[in-house]
């Protein structure tokens, strides 16, 4: 185990991330266009894509991290069966969800039951397929939906929050089974569609389209928020934002057996862009 990764074991990683986030929302002049710039430049930030490059224009880092693009900047597969990338950035693991394992890295995996806090909800994703999407400081942090759904549940789970970096990734086993999340489940017109946000070292804020900042507040417990009798149903449309994160992380998807199939380019470590074909729509 690496020294890095040893030392993340020791550290006291909520305390830490809010102070990042506190950080992050500092709004003296000097220091946040100080820290962007310094931000974009070391992650080489696509500028042109921003909806505004002028750094006067974001009051802190984090409307900065949280930055929306130009119209047209990012489109949906055209396909009417295509389910859609959710996120921004390269993919770290994809494949089936066999006998409700999913895929870490070589010599690592966890349970869909694990990772989504409930065991007959695990149940439901077994023979279906996962991808997990890693994002970058540089990339665009805002989630969107890979298929029309609507929500029936939230479920915000405690835990640790190590790195998500590819080599912290390979070495803590069931890591993003341990750390901080929020599941949300969707019902779709092929059954059930999770989609987990994943928090991480200093990154580990999340918010929703529907009920705004969800973490912090760090977990001790389990909770569960039903939206299945709310007066206003959450539907949300393909494509349309449903989160995101305040300071990035890792977004994982769920597909049941039924009805998907992954796009067969995808692979570890290959770039991604929201919208671009994730999987397949079976008949």
């Amino acid at each position: 185990m690496s020294p890095f990764v040893a030392l993340q074991y020791l550290l006291p990683h909520r305390l830490l991330s809010a102070l990042a986030l506190r950080i992050a929302r500092i709004e003296t002049h000097w220091f946040k266009n100080a820290m962007i710039g310094f931000i974009a430049k070391r992650f080489g930030v696509d500028w042109n894509e921003a909806a505004s490059a002028n750094l006067d224009d974001y009051a802190h880092f984090n409307a900065f991290f949280t930055r929306a693009l130009k119209p047209g900047a990012r489109v949906a597969a055209a396909e009417a069966d295509a389910i859609v990338m959710p996120a921004d950035g390269r993919i770290s693991q994809c494949g089936p969800i066999r006998h409700g394992r999913i895929f870490q890295a070589k010599g690592h995996d966890f349970s869909a039951a694990e990772l989504l806090a409930d065991a007959e909800l695990g149940k439901r994703f077994d023979g279906g397929v996962f991808a997990t999407i890693y994002l970058s400081p540089r990339d665009y942090h805002r989630v969107h939906m890979p298929w029309s759904g609507r929500l029936l549940e939230t479920r915000h789970v405690p835990g640790r929050l190590f790195s998500v970096g590819t080599g912290t990734v390979a070495q803590v086993p069931r890591l993003f089974a341990r750390n901080e999340r929020l599941v949300c489940l969707f019902e779709t017109d092929f059954g059930p569609m999770a989609v987990v946000m994943v928090g991480a070292l200093l990154v580990s804020g999340v918010e929703t389209v529907w009920s705004g900042v969800e973490i912090p507040a760090y977990a001790n417990r389990v909770i569960v928020r039903d939206y299945r009798a709310t007066p206003e149903p959450v539907q949300l449309d393909r494509f349309a934002e449903m989160a995101r994160f305040n300071y990035g992380s890792t977004v994982i998807v769920l597909l049941p057996a039924s009805a998907t199939t992954l796009d067969a380019p995808l692979a570890a470590e290959i770039p991604v862009r929201v919208g671009q074909r994730l999987a397949r729509r079976g008949s």
